[in-house]
Parts: structure tokens; sequence; C-alpha cells
């Protein structure tokens, strides 16, 4: 055997040792989460027999429950905004974009809706295209909430004159709003833009209506180099803003980090929308962020949501996370994850976000593209 064939073998070899390498460790889980041929998933209905529709709220990529109340935020859109424009996904085609989405109200006892007005003009006649929302309790008044939303607003040069989306990405920004207990309207408080703002995805926010931290779900707002982040590179990231001092990055190099909730305690939860991990960090004095778990799920996670009861309930394939109290526990087994709800696609599609109101017994799951929000008894 020559030279040349002898090394061109152990090339062969080698890449061939790499690639099952790479597969293992990388496309194998990742077919496995999404269901990929040939590990596709057998659908159960689970939980889905106690719903009914609302087919009035619709593209709604995020749910909010105000607990005293049992009133439901949501952060809508329209189903052909959502097909044109998902900066997330990479459907940047700001043409078809909505600039007109909303916040609304539910009150699942009478059904009653409410789609709350904003601010006239609040920044310049660019609207609202919307994804992530947190809704919290005022700590000066009960009766006052504060609402901060990922707004993706279309790009524009100069700020005047509309550029290419595909080419720059969107020009996302936080905004902050207040509104009062069964109010009808949004006051606008500020629009957050800063470098560290990148690709938000979801947010949480303060009690005084003065900081958050949130997601920036890629590295870059286009580009290759986002496709990476599908096998393995981390280039996500936390960020924390201040309305007095201004933002920073609170954690680097995560990964496609998505939805993100927070305990009562202070402890933050972050869903890695491709690899299913869920990250437990910990803030420090300086508003970094720590990692202190890492809670596997096998499946794709989106939206995260904390219950009365402590309960932490992902939305996509719909589980519900808790603290292992069985035997298992004894042998490292930290955290008990269920899987609560699943269904064949005739009564949700596309789940993005859910909420539980354990206090109340209802379930509550929408997606952004989805065509009605559905509420189960639970």
């Amino acid at each position: 055997m020559g030279k040349l064939t002898t090394a061109v073998l152990n090339l062969s070899v080698l890449f061939l040792a790499v690639f099952i390498g790479f597969y293992q460790l990388y496309l194998k889980p990742l077919f496995i989460t999404y269901g990929v041929f040939p590990f596709e998933r057998e659908i159960k209905p689970l939980g889905n027999q106690n719903c009914k529709a609302v087919p009035e709220l619709q593209a709604c990529e995020k749910l909010v429950l105000h607990q005293d109340t049992g009133v439901i935020y949501l952060a809508c859109s329209t189903q052909s905004s959502r097909a044109h424009w998902i900066p997330a996904m990479n459907q940047l085609n700001a043409t078809g974009a909505s600039h007109e989405d909303y916040v609304a109200t539910y009150d699942p006892s009478t059904s009653q809706i409410i789609r709350l007005r904003p601010s006239a003009d609040f920044n310049h006649g660019r609207g609202l295209s919307l994804h992530g929302m947190d809704v919290v309790t005022s700590s000066s008044d009960p009766d006052v909430l504060y609402v901060y939303l990922v707004n993706h607003r279309a790009p524009l040069a100069d700020g005047n004159t509309p550029v290419n989306a595909e080419q720059t990405g969107a020009d996302s920004v936080i905004e902050i709003f207040k509104t009062t207990i069964g109010g009808k309207t949004l006051e606008h408080v500020k629009t957050i833009e800063h470098p560290v703002i990148i690709t938000p995805n979801d947010v949480v926010g303060s009690s005084d209506g003065n900081s958050f931290y949130f997601t920036n779900d890629h590295g870059v707002r286009v580009g290759y180099s986002r496709y990476l982040e599908y096998v393995g590179h981390r280039n996500a990231s936390v960020g924390y803003c201040h309305l007095d001092q201004g933002c920073k990055f609170a954690r680097t190099r995560t990964h496609s980090s998505n939805g993100i909730a927070r305990a009562n305690n202070g402890t933050l939860y972050i869903a890695d929308s491709t690899f299913g991990d869920i990250t437990v960090l910990e803030a420090q004095v300086d508003n970094t962020l720590v990692v202190v778990d890492s809670i596997p799920t096998e499946l794709v996670v989106d939206n995260l949501a904390l219950d009365a009861d402590g309960l932490l309930w992902g939305a996509e394939d719909l589980r519900q996370i808790s603290i292992n109290t069985g035997v298992n526990a004894f042998y490292g087994e930290k955290y008990r994850v269920e899987k609560v709800f699943e269904d064949d696609g005739n009564l949700v599609s596309g789940i993005t976000t859910a909420v539980h109101d354990s206090q109340r017994k209802k379930l509550f799951l929408h997606g952004i593209a989805s065509p009605q929000l559905v509420v189960c008894d639970t």
C-alpha cells in the first residue's frame, strides 16, 4: 500500500471517528430532542380532556398570570404577521410584520377579554412587535403593575428610513409600561435600547419598574454563526439593565437562552430552546449571574413559569419540574421532571408558553403562531 493511500485511509478513519463523536455528542441528542426520524415520538394525549378554546386571542407568544386576581396577561400578534416576522427564528420580512401587536387580559371567571391601549405614539410610530413579556406588581402600590415587553422593531436607517431587515436583523428593544389592576390602558415608562440588547427573547422585571434581566437567544442578529449555535456553539447570553445605571451582560456564553423565570427567592431559571436543559442561576451583588445547577428535560423547552406551589412549568413539550422528594433523590436525582400535557395538534399547536394557576386549578396554553388560547381544568 502506497504512502498516499495510507494517508488517505488514516484521514478517512480520523474523519469517521470525529463524525461519530460529533453525532453522539451533538446530533443524536438534537434529533431526540426534536423527534427527528428515526427518533420520532408517539403522541399520547395527556391532560387535554377538560379544555376550552378562546379563538379571539391568537398568536400570543407569552402568558403571565396575575396570581391575586387570576387574570392572564398575553403578548399577542396575528398569525399572518408571525408568518413573516419572528426574528428569533430568522423570519425577517419586515414588510409583512404587524406593528400593532398588543397586550391583552383574559379573565377566566368571566371570559372577558380587554386589549390594553398604549400611550399614543410612545415610540414615534414604530409600534409594537411583541415576543417575551413580564408583568410585575409594584412594590409601592399593589394596584399598579409594571409590564415589561420585548419589542422587535423593524430596523430604520438614521432612525427614519426603512432598511432590509434580512441584512441587519431586528432593531429590538425592551419597553416598560405601567397599568392598573382591571385597567384598560398602558402608560409608557421607557424604551431601553443598548448594544447588550442583541436578540432579546424573554424578560423578567423588578417590582420598582427600574431594572430587568433578559435573554439573548443568539449572539448576533443575522449571519451564519447563528446556525452554529444549533450544534452546540455557546454564543447566547443573559443581560441586565437598570434605568439609571445602563445595561451589561450578566452571563455570557450561554446556549440558546430562551424563556426566563424568577422564583420568589430570586433564583433565575433559563431554558435552552435547542437542547432542552434548564439552567439555574443565582444573582450576585453586582447583578451578574452564577450557575448553581442544571436540569435536563430531554425535550425542547421554550418559555418558563412558576406556579404558586413553586413548580416550574416548561412550554413546548409541556413539562412540570419540581424538587424530587422521592426515593430517587437519594441517588442524586434532584429534580423530578414530568410530562403533564400532550396533544396531537387539533386543540393546541406550537406551544411556546404555559401558565398554571395552582390556586384555581387552571392551565393556560398558547403559542407564538397558535390560532387560539386554550384553557384546561387541572
